[in-house]
């Protein structure tokens, strides 16, 4: 029943909106075109009428989103990998205009008002651009640095900042880890002392996503000298005022396309009104962003590790090894078939996770396992597949090298596998009590 009423609202928006159109690609503000269309072939009923959580919307959402990136992202990403950065404001006006940067933010500020699983469906989707910097920044933009916001927000804020991001005007980053504070949120040093109506900022965020070129920071710091999840607020910091500094580009073994930098904050002045909800609440709400990042980051690389799969099938199918193709011994099919198998597990954790999520519970604990397993996932999947690669997949020419470097990140970006563990453990009720 909701996904029926997000498709009619999805209809409603389109009849109200002028829209941004491609010559050959309809975007997700005009996805009512794919849905009503006639000459829209169905899709096979065990693909589409018979899937855990998506509808034939969500098909013609990826259909869209699909054209999109191999019209105006894959043909760049070779050249962008090589630069060590995308041109971010180009992109994510392209990918704003055609609705796909706010799929579960509100319609009254550019959203399509749809439930969290259409995010997971463009998140699977976004898996098929040919690297993972992309991908995450787009991430960052859409379902990392926003969803507080948009929950949370005064008005004002979300017409300053939300609705901009959504429409790919504005480019969002995320402050949330320091040097000395990555996984442990809780330790970050950052301050920001009321004065006034004003706070004052200083100290320093590390590996921030879209940092050289993002216009505002969602930004976690401490307005207080209280408990440590007590503490903290998240505020909307413009990149553009008095005492920001980006201190410099931080070069990556992997996700070259993506620029990370590292920021100080020099007495930078703030109004108060824009802290994102309630002082001193930034902690929790930061924790609930982070099953919708987690989940997110699962679906985009489930997609990713298939693709690694196929191209790794068909590379050692016309590779021989003495008189006979690589993919012909018993060892590299088997394996293959393995790998296939933990991703199709991870697929089904992942869409049970999305369900529960949608109909309002807590999945703090499935989250974090999809994350876990996400993780040791590729990192497995990635070296067993370059192995099969034999010299080639040793070079940086090949997909399955790039995905090798890429996705060392999951295990460490948005907590790391170990900190994955203490929460479920401390959902199974196993930690040692203090």
């Amino acid at each position: 029943m909701a996904l029926h009423e997000g498709a009619l609202r999805v209809k409603m928006l389109f009849c109200c909106r002028t829209l941004h159109k491609f010559a050959s690609f309809s975007g997700a503000r005009s996805l009512s075109k794919h849905v009503s269309s006639q000459s829209v072939s169905p899709k096979p009923p065990e693909v589409a009428d018979d899937h855990l959580i998506y509808t034939q919307e969500h098909f013609a959402l990826k259909e869209a989103l699909r054209k999109l990136i191999d019209q105006e992202i894959n043909p760049y990403v070779d050249q962008w990998e090589a630069e060590g950065t995308f041109p971010a404001h180009k992109v994510f006006k392209i990918l704003g205009n055609a609705g796909f940067l706010g799929v579960n933010k509100p319609v009254e500020y550019g959203g399509l008002g749809l439930d969290f699983s259409y995010s997971v469906a463009v998140a699977e989707e976004l898996g098929s651009i040919r690297c993972g910097g992309i991908p995450m920044a787009i991430g960052v933009q859409s379902d990392m640095a926003t969803p507080a916001l948009a929950r949370f927000g005064s008005d004002e804020l979300k017409k300053e900042f939300l609705r901009p991001s959504i429409m790919g005007d504005k480019v969002a980053c995320l402050g949330v880890s320091e040097v000395g504070a990555g996984s442990d949120v809780s330790s970050i040093k950052t301050k920001a002392v009321r004065k006034g109506d004003e706070y004052v900022i200083s100290g320093g965020k590390m590996w921030t996503t879209n940092g050289t070129q993002a216009d505002w920071m969602c930004l976690l710091a401490n307005t207080s000298d209280g408990p440590p999840h007590k503490n903290k607020s998240l505020i909307c910091l413009p990149m553009n005022l008095p005492g920001v500094h980006v201190a410099r580009k931080i070069n990556k073994i992997g996700m070259w396309s993506s620029d990370t930098a590292e920021v100080f904050f020099d007495d930078v002045r703030v109004p108060c009104k824009n802290v994102i909800g309630q002082e001193g609440l930034g902690f929790t709400y930061q924790m609930l962003q982070f099953q919708e990042e987690r989940l997110w980051a699962v679906a985009n690389i489930v997609t990713t590790m298939d693709s690694i799969i196929q191209e790794t099938i068909s590379y050692t199918r016309q590779r021989k090894v003495f008189q006979q193709p690589v993919l012909y011994h018993q060892a590299v099919h088997f394996r293959l078939a393995e790998l296939q198998t933990e991703v199709e597990l991870l697929r089904s954790l992942l869409y049970r996770a999305t369900a529960m999520y949608i109909k309002g519970n807590d999945v703090t604990k499935l989250a974090s396992m999809a994350k876990l397993k996400g993780g040791r996932l590729a990192r497995e999947l990635s070296d067993s597949c370059l192995q099969y690669w034999g010299g080639m997949g040793f070079t940086s020419d090949v997909p399955v090298s790039r995905f090798y470097r890429d996705s060392r990140l999951m295990s460490i970006g948005a907590g790391a596998d170990e900190v994955m563990l203490g929460i479920i453990c401390k959902y199974m009720d196993t930690l040692p009590r203090k």
